[in-house]
């Protein structure tokens, strides 16, 4: 099985061969996605609006990793893509969502050519379903609680 959107393995490796990039100057994922151009950030601070350009990668990446996730998402082959797709669409709109889903496929070419190992749609198919156990017991809440940063008091008697 291959990346969603990709035909085969030779159309990921193309992607990163067009570009010229040797896969050992990127430690991780986030490292390659930031170069690509698909790493979020915040572009606007104290009312004024920062620079967005993207590095020479990005002007041919990231293009056509917006129009894979744009085409895996239409598409009903995958659908633990579409869900994810679905998820941040409500939270973040249309945009955010598909270079969301850009970074998405981009991680999985970086993991397929780093580690050797196949795509694996589990992956994303855990993270879609909420455990069926919503329960917690009292010392897991109050540890949650301190957690967030929140100060636990004695209840007033």
């Amino acid at each position: 099985m291959t990346v969603p959107s990709f035909k085969n393995i030779f159309s990921a490796i193309g992607v990163i061969a067009e570009i010229g990039v040797n896969m050992d100057v990127f430690p991780t994922a986030k490292h390659l996605c930031s170069w690509a151009g698909l790493a979020p950030t915040n572009n606007e601070s104290a009312g004024k609006k920062k620079s967005v350009r993207i590095s020479r990668a990005g002007v041919y990446i990231k293009p056509l990793l917006v129009q894979c996730a744009t085409a895996v998402v239409k598409s009903e082959k995958h659908p633990e893509i579409r869900n994810r797709y679905l998820q941040l669409k409500k939270r973040r709109g249309h945009k955010r969502a598909i270079i969301a889903i850009a970074r998405m496929l981009l991680t999985a070419i970086y993991h397929i050519l780093k580690n050797k190992e196949p795509y694996n749609p589990d992956l994303y198919k855990k993270s879609d379903v909420r455990p069926a156990n919503r329960e917690i017991t009292v010392e897991q809440a109050i540890a949650l609680a301190k957690a967030q940063g929140y100060r636990i008091m004695a209840a007033a008697t």
